[in-house]
């Protein structure tokens, strides 16, 4: 008979926790945003991921088994493009443009990095920038309603906070245009 897999129902953020690992789960990109998925570590122990909501697990994150145990995450390397600018302002511009195409984009000091994409490379080369393929662990920006790349098309979730939904406008043939 089978015995059930070992559940990890909650994460410890990255240097929260003082213990040794147990092993270590290496993830890209796509898949450090998952709720419920069967993982396998370095060493072998498989594993049920069982969060009550998906989470962006980052680099040094923990996973925390029903046992008490952590197993770390790792960002696996994938292939990246690092943009450079002549200085900060080329930057911002560069980043705003990015930032315009929901791209998934990683601040770090004095360049932008992205998951590689030629068209976006041509863009950002028509603008001025250079780019260089590498091939490193991505950690991109959550964005500023937390967590992961999310958009809320249609629902204003993320904008309650901000201000109250208002009804749709209606139109009538007889008033014309809203």
């Amino acid at each position: 008979m089978n015995q059930p897999l070992l559940r990890a129902t909650s994460v410890s953020l990255a240097g929260s926790s003082p213990t040794s690992p147990a092993g270590r789960v290496i993830l890209d990109f796509d898949n450090r945003h998952r709720r419920r998925i069967v993982m396998r570590t370095d060493i072998g122990l498989e594993f049920l991921l069982d969060l009550e909501k998906a989470h962006r697990l980052r680099q040094g994150d923990r996973l925390v088994l029903e046992d008490g145990r952590h197993i770390e995450v790792v960002a696996a390397p994938e292939p990246l493009a690092e943009i450079r600018c002549d200085d900060l302002r080329h930057l911002v511009r560069v980043a705003w443009h990015l930032g315009n195409r929901h791209l998934p984009t990683m601040l770090d000091g004095d360049r932008l990095v992205i998951r590689r994409d030629h068209v976006i490379e041509d863009m950002v080369r028509g603008l001025g920038a250079s780019v260089v393929p590498i091939e490193a662990p991505f950690n991109p920006e959550g964005g500023a309603y937390g967590g992961g790349h999310h958009h809320h098309h249609g629902d204003d979730e993320h904008v309650d906070a901000v201000r109250p939904k208002r009804p749709a406008p209606v139109w009538s043939p007889k008033e014309g245009t809203p």
